[in-house]
C-alpha cells in the first residue's frame, strides 16, 4: 500500500488545505442556513463520550480540550451537559470561525476556541484533565508529507497538554484496538475499550469504529 509502514495511502484529508477549504464551505453554507454542518462519527459517538465521562463521574468543572474541534459541536453538547471548562483548538482558522458562530448562536459564550496546531500546541495548552480526539490522529495519519513523524509529535504533544493522570479519549475509524495501543502504550495507559456497533459480514463480525479510553501514566 504504497510503501507505508502503517498501511495508510496519503490522502488529501490529511493536509491542512483540504480542511480550510472544507470549513470555508461550511461556514458559508452556515451563514446561509444556521446548518453546523456535519456530526464526525454522529451523535451516538457523543453521546457514548459523555456517557464515558459521566460514568466516571468526572467532575463538572474539569478542564476539557477537544483537539481538533471542527465546527465545535462536541463541545457545544458538552456545555449543555454541564461542564464549564472547555477549550476547542484546530488549525483551520475557518473550522474556528464557524464553531465561535455555532456557539454564540447556542448562547455558549464561555466555551474557549483557538487556533492551534496540536503537533506544535503553545505554552499557554497545558493543563487539562481531559483530551478528546474524534477523527485528527486518523487525518494526520493520512498525511502526505511523513505521517509517521507527525504521529510521533502528536502523541508527545498529547502528553505535555494532559496532566499527570489526565484522561484521553480518541474515537477513529482507521486504527485498530491493538494498533492504538501500540501509538500510546509508552506514556499511557489503556483503560476500557468503549462499546460500538458491531457489523457482521461473511460470518464474521467487526466493528468500523474503535474508542478507547487512556490515562496518561503517573
Amino acid at each position: 500500500m504504497g510503501g507505508r509502514e502503517d498501511g495508510f495511502e496519503p490522502s488529501a484529508l490529511g493536509t491542512k488545505e483540504h480542511w480550510d477549504a472544507a470549513y470555508e464551505h461550511e461556514l458559508q453554507h452556515f451563514d446561509d442556513s444556521d446548518d453546523a454542518g456535519e456530526i464526525w462519527f454522529g451523535k451516538e459517538s457523543m453521546s457514548r463520550l459523555i456517557g464515558w465521562l459521566e460514568k466516571q463521574k468526572i467532575p463538572l468543572d474539569s478542564c476539557i480540550l477537544d483537539i481538533g474541534t471542527g465546527n465545535g459541536v462536541l463541545l457545544a453538547e458538552l456545555a449543555k451537559f454541564g461542564y464549564t471548562d472547555l477549550v476547542g483548538i484546530d488549525y483551520s482558522a475557518s473550522a474556528i470561525q464557524l464553531s465561535k458562530k455555532i456557539m454564540e448562536k447556542e448562547g455558549l459564550p464561555q466555551v474557549k476556541l483557538q487556533v492551534e496546531d496540536i503537533l506544535n500546541p503553545s505554552d499557554e495548552l497545558s493543563g487539562f484533565h481531559v483530551c478528546i480526539d474524534k477523527g485528527t490522529f486518523d487525518a494526520i495519519s493520512l498525511n502526505p508529507e511523513n505521517a509517521a513523524e507527525k504521529r510521533r509529535h502528536y502523541v508527545k504533544s498529547l502528553h505535555r497538554v494532559l496532566r499527570p493522570g489526565g484522561l484521553f479519549l480518541i474515537t477513529s475509524c482507521n486504527w485498530t484496538r491493538e494498533e492504538l495501543l501500540n501509538e500510546f502504550g509508552e506514556g499511557f495507559l489503556l483503560l476500557e475499550e468503549l462499546p460500538t456497533s458491531v457489523f457482521c459480514f461473511g460470518g464474521k463480525t467487526g466493528n468500523n469504529v474503535t474508542v478507547l479510553a487512556f490515562q496518561k501514566k503517573i
